[in-house]
């Protein structure tokens, strides 16, 4: 009885397989974790006063959240005429959810999450707060710590990020619209921000942008 000689046809095309199919995975597998990427949030710190972003769904309930633990005495709500619940806008919420009077300041102005950062900060430093705790929606946090870090820079205030649950699927990212539509809406205002992009006067932009890559 003898040996059967290796099937070295079966051996190549297994090798030539891989090799088409290797570059494939190494381009699919970010795609996985872009989702995972831009939720951020940071284990909650003690600070002077939470900054609750508007924009989202659960973001003064987090904030309300963090100043019943004790983590900050006061709350500063950012573009505070918006809607942040049933309650009414985001101060009407904040009442509503036990917050007092006397713990809320407020800023009305704010048009992005550039000037989220920007009006915010002299809030902080009329009230000589050093520390806060920077609320958004999960998917959110990536591009608001990248931005209020760059705002931020030179104050010597230390920050915390915590994102509040938006229903965002980080992890199967691409399975729902809603999800879909967030991640694709992030990245493209990130790359606008990385390149300079913030404020008002840059969503016309971003905007041709996002129709650009639809067509």
């Amino acid at each position: 009885m003898t040996d059967k000689p290796p099937n070295t046809k079966s051996g190549k095309q297994k090798k030539r397989l891989l090799f088409l199919y290797f570059p494939l995975l190494l381009i699919l597998l970010p795609l996985f974790s872009v989702g995972r990427f831009l939720v951020l949030s940071q284990t909650p710190q003690n600070a002077d006063v939470i900054i609750v972003l508007s924009g989202g769904r659960g973001r003064v309930e987090q904030g309300a959240e963090l100043y019943d633990l004790h983590h900050a005495l006061h709350l500063i709500l950012s573009n505070v005429s918006e809607s942040g619940g049933p309650s009414g806008d985001m101060h009407q919420t904040a009442l509503a959810l036990g917050i007092p009077e006397e713990a809320i300041l407020t800023e009305d102005a704010a048009q992005s999450t550039y000037q989220n950062a920007q009006f915010t900060l002299p809030i902080m430093k009329q009230h000589g707060f050093k520390s806060a705790i920077v609320v958004s929606s999960d998917f959110h946090m990536r591009r608001v710590k990248f931005i209020f870090d760059q705002v931020y820079k030179k104050s010597g205030i230390e920050l915390t990020y915590i994102g509040a649950d938006s229903g965002y699927n980080a992890k199967t990212w691409w399975s729902d619209r809603y999800s879909r539509e967030t991640t694709f809406n992030e990245y493209i205002k990130m790359i606008g921000n990385a390149f300079g992009y913030n404020g008002p006067e840059a969503k016309s932009s971003l905007e041709q942008i996002k129709r650009w890559f639809r067509r």
